[in-house]
């Protein structure tokens, strides 16, 4: 009978340890707030609440895009503006006072060629075999042809002259030469009111044609109102020229002076220098 009671006195006390360790155990494991789970990197959470969601990363406002400025154009310089020469007075004012049919000096330096020019466009060859003082002379004077003006200058003023030795034109036809040329590049027109300058650009042998030639003549180009008038007039210059330098070139808008005398190559002949204004380097009181 005893030993019935100590075994059930024993198996009370392990039913007790067994309720007692089972009881510990639900409270570690339930109650105490979580285990770790298989893997050790994450955490299993045992909490009612809904997870949160993650916030969301803050994006970072673009960077502006750097528009490349072009780089800003310096002004162009002002062209600069060469002042005008101061008045003078005219060396030739008493050709002018004497003779009212003068309407220019020409020179050109260094050589015979400086004389008055007349124009009488009522009667072109008036001074053909008169002087200056308007009395026979078989040199006569310088010729402006009735088709130029110089009030208001035309494109192109045509200057007639005698051929004699060492008279009036008669030295134009050195011009033939390249280097003469060079020598005296320029030719010098003194109006009453100011003095144009000219290069030489084309010396050529011509003739006077008959009207129903079909050819270039020189002595009808006075004015270039288009640009095919110029260069129909300044292509056949060259052409002809004696002179073969790229530096002795004209355009359209320039204006010209012609020296035209006779020359004896051919019947009517004419020698012929034409000369480009570069500049109005005078201006008269």
């Amino acid at each position: 009978m005893k030993d019935k009671n100590k075994l059930a006195s024993i198996f009370l006390v392990l039913a007790g340890v067994f309720m007692l360790l089972g009881s510990l155990y639900y409270w570690y494991f339930h109650g105490g707030g979580g285990v770790k789970n298989n893997n050790p990197s994450e955490v299993v959470s045992i909490s009612s609440e809904e997870p949160e969601e993650p916030e969301a990363p803050v994006e970072s406002e673009p960077a502006e895009s750097v528009v490349s400025e072009e780089p800003e154009q310096e002004p162009e310089p002002e062209p600069e503006v060469i002042p005008a020469p101061e008045p003078e007075d005219n060396p030739y004012k008493d050709y002018f006072d004497e003779n009212s049919d003068m309407v220019a000096y020409i020179n050109i330096p260094d050589t015979i060629i400086d004389f008055p020019v007349m124009w009488t466009p009522e009667d072109e060859e008036y001074y053909l075999k008169r002087g200056f003082d308007k009395k026979h002379s078989e040199y006569g004077c310088l010729i402006l042809d009735t088709d130029s003006s110089v009030d208001p200058f035309t494109t192109n003023l045509i200057i007639h002259g005698h051929n004699y030795k060492h008279k009036m034109f008669g030295d134009l036809s050195l011009y033939e030469s390249e280097d003469y040329r060079d020598e005296h590049p320029y030719i010098y027109l003194s109006t009453r009111n100011e003095r144009h300058v000219y290069e030489v650009i084309a010396a050529f042998r011509s003739q006077v044609y008959y009207k129903s030639d079909q050819c270039f003549k020189f002595y009808k180009f006075f004015q270039a109102d288009t640009e095919e008038e110029f260069l129909d007039f300044y292509n056949n210059i060259m052409a002809l020229s004696y002179y073969k330098s790229d530096e002795l070139e004209a355009e359209f808008g320039d204006r010209f002076i012609t020296l035209s005398t006779c020359s004896y190559h051919v019947k009517n002949g004419r020698f012929v220098v034409v000369a480009k204004e570069t500049e109005v380097d005078k201006t008269y009181k």
